[in-house]
């Protein structure tokens, strides 16, 4: 019996009574006395999420949050639609491939506005995907494909490509670290105005008190029906207010209160009080997404594979999910990395997968001399669910033999510190659901945080992304998620269901990983 096991039988608790235990932690939580009056105007939202974004750059972050608001003021050439099929949001329709599908020919919508009054050319496409291969992971990734980009008139562009890149319309869709179209002559690092085309503009952003959004007369919708995020979108509600909310039952209080017509990103177990409040609408997304944790393969203990190996063995992956989401209708432990209906789905390396074994973890960090420097956790309560499995994560590895410091911080500060070897040894973080595996997590492409860089790696991945049959992908993905258990830069936890709600007042939100507030109002 465990050190913790001998504790818990003493207190006549069980692990599953200490899982709901954490996950119940923290649900007094109120709203703040004399808390600041937000716009109430009928065609005013006020929309509260899990914190401040650390930026409004969505090529400087792959934070969720960011692309959650400057999706509504920037747009892709390609989206995804409800069954998360990429489909063309500036493109004018889907592009012509070449047969060896190194060829991308791709027609701009014409009558396109951007914010500043000016019609959206085929140069503006242009600088912002160099801007968008230049900055974020996924472009990187896809810019080591890419041979040039070339402008065909004022509405054509040409994309060659060195090796086909199957997976280049959902890169181009994804709207985390995402291919925004801007302005040229808006284009900075760091960006100072932010010209788009989106249905909303942006007005305004005081710190710690709303990023404000407003309704653009100018915008140019689509015609065909709305479909998730592709189709028509129309701003039906003048202004749109992001008001950071960093602790979760404050924005649960807040919407229930009436303060908020949307609160993003609530505990699970918040799920009935919800429900059963008239003038509130649950909004549940499943599956929404997986945790993982990121381990810091560059410098510490687990630039080691054998302690990283140590530590996957060590997790019970069902305990951490139940202290997150407290229930197990809000999510499923499962080694496989895509769902049964996907071209994707393996149990390939699965066997390593909630193990739970403190045992063996303890064997082969003996093999590894692990010298009992603390393993470094880094997390924030800004999503509760993180640090709940956090504390459970703690505990697997103390029984392991490791020693283990958590480091508490603001979302934002995690958001910077990650990008320094130096200061963890894994942090957490979580991923929305998305079809294509080169998508998410970041780590599979070059230069994310984790720095994972492997011979096999890189063979697998080569192997991978130079196939476009999709079994044939299916297969060779297999091989992929094999080497992540073996080589382990990530631990994806399990997949879970997202909880957000919203006034009675709204209507026309659709369930969706990233809220999206056009096509929707209040009455």
């Amino acid at each position: 019996m465990s050190g913790l096991d001998k504790e818990l039988s003493r207190s006549g608790w069980s692990r599953r009574d200490l899982a709901k235990f954490v996950a119940g932690a923290g649900l007094l939580a109120t709203l703040p006395a004399g808390g600041k009056a937000f716009a109430q105007g009928a065609k005013s939202a006020n929309l509260a999420m899990i914190g401040e974004p650390q930026s409004l750059d969505p090529m400087a972050s792959t934070a969720d949050l960011v692309s959650t608001i400057m999706m509504h003021v920037y747009e892709s050439l390609y989206t995804f639609d409800k069954d998360l099929n990429a489909q063309p949001m500036l493109a004018a329709a889907m592009p012509k491939v070449s047969a060896d599908g190194k060829l991308y020919e791709i027609e701009i919508r014409k009558g396109v506005k951007l914010h500043s009054g000016r019609e959206l050319d085929v140069e503006d496409v242009i600088a912002s995907l160099n801007r968008w291969i230049a900055m974020t992971p996924r472009g990187k990734s896809v810019g080591a494909n890419v041979d040039k980009l070339e402008a065909k008139g004022t509405h054509g562009l040409a994309i060659s490509l060195k090796n086909p890149v199957p997976a280049l319309l959902t890169h181009m869709a994804l709207p985390s670290g995402y291919a925004a179209i801007m302005a040229k002559e808006s284009i900075a690092n760091p960006l100072v105005s932010f010209v788009g085309t989106g249905p909303y503009k942006f007005q305004e952003r005081k710190p710690d008190q709303y990023v404000l959004l407003t309704k653009f007369d100018g915008y140019s919708a689509r015609t065909e029906a709305s479909n998730g995020y592709a189709g028509k979108r129309e701003a039906k509600i003048a202004e749109l207010r992001f008001i950071p909310v960093p602790n979760a039952n404050t924005r649960v209080e807040g919407v229930v209160a009436g303060q908020y017509h949307f609160a993003d990103q609530l505990p699970v177990e918040s799920y009935k009080r919800i429900a059963g409040t008239a003038s509130v609408k649950p909004v549940l997304v499943s599956p929404y997404g997986f945790p993982y944790f990121v381990l810091n393969t560059k410098q510490g203990p687990f630039a080691d594979k054998k302690i990283r190996q140590a530590y996957q063995l060590a997790l019970n992956n069902t305990e951490m999910m139940l202290a997150a989401f407290g229930d197990d209708k809000f999510f499923k432990a499962t080694a496989a990395h895509f769902p049964k209906a996907s071209p994707f789905h393996s149990e390939a390396g699965g066997a390593v997968y909630n193990k739970a074994d403190a045992a063996a973890a303890k064997k082969l960090l003996a093999e590894a001399k692990y010298d009992g420097s603390p393993i470094r956790i880094l997390n924030s309560k800004q999503y509760e669910f993180h640090n709940r499995m956090a504390l459970v994560m703690a505990e697997n590895l103390k029984e392991a033999g490791f020693k283990v410091q958590l480091d508490v911080v603001d979302w934002a500060t995690l958001v910077q510190r990650r990008a320094d070897p130096a200061v963890y040894d894994v942090y957490v973080t979580h991923s929305t659901f998305l079809p294509e595996p080169m998508l998410s997590p970041p780590q599979l492409g070059d230069g994310a945080p984790g720095w994972w860089e492997t011979p096999t790696k890189k063979a697998a991945l080569a192997a991978f992304n130079a196939e476009s049959d999709p079994v044939k992908r299916g297969a060779l993905w297999g091989k992929v998620q094999e080497i992540v258990y073996d080589e382990v830069p990530y631990i994806r936890v399990g997949d879970f269901a997202a909880l957000s709600a919203t006034s009675a007042k709204m209507t026309g939100l659709v369930p969706m990983p990233s809220p999206a507030f056009w096509n929707v109002d209040l009455s």
